[in-house]
């Protein structure tokens, strides 16, 4: 006897995208690419748990170097359960989540308030802050990823 008898299929969870592949790259540029990616890899960790240090920013190169110089890594990343939606969603035209946004601003609003009262000169600070607000208007421009 059948043990699936008169039970429903479970439903097919829909396949994720596969990794982009590049073409390969020299020894040494490669073995350049896998430091530089393992760097931004360990800051962006670093990032989750600090204050102030992006996350985001660094999961990317990560990825983008891991992609050009060592698809196993590139993978892991990409299936990653944390680092891999950012991943999909970045190539996914660019998309940026909308808690990412806001907890980009409200790190980049704390450091302002922070620069105002501790930089040597004001207009230090308004420079800096002229920056991250470069920075958010982009940010907050970029789509947002579907979660239908």
């Amino acid at each position: 006897m059948d043990p699936t008898a008169g039970k429903p299929l479970p439903e097919a969870t829909p396949a994720r995208p596969a990794p982009p592949v590049h073409r390969a790259l020299p020894l040494p540029v490669r073995w350049a690419l896998l430091a530089f990616s393992v760097l931004c890899l360990a800051l962006g960790v670093i990032g989750v748990f600090v204050p102030g240090l992006p996350t985001t920013v660094f999961i990317l190169l990560a990825a983008w170097a891991a992609a050009r110089c060592s698809p196993r890594l590139h993978e892991w990343l990409w299936y990653h359960p944390l680092f891999g939606i950012m991943l999909r969603d970045w190539a996914n035209g660019g998309r940026v989540s909308r808690r990412s946004k806001w907890n980009a601003t409200v790190m980049m609003a704390l450091c302002a308030v922070i620069l105002y009262f501790t930089a040597p000169k004001l207009w230090m600070a308004a420079m800096a802050c002229t920056f991250m607000s470069c920075v958010l208007t982009w940010l907050w421009l970029r789509p947002e990823p579907d979660r239908s």
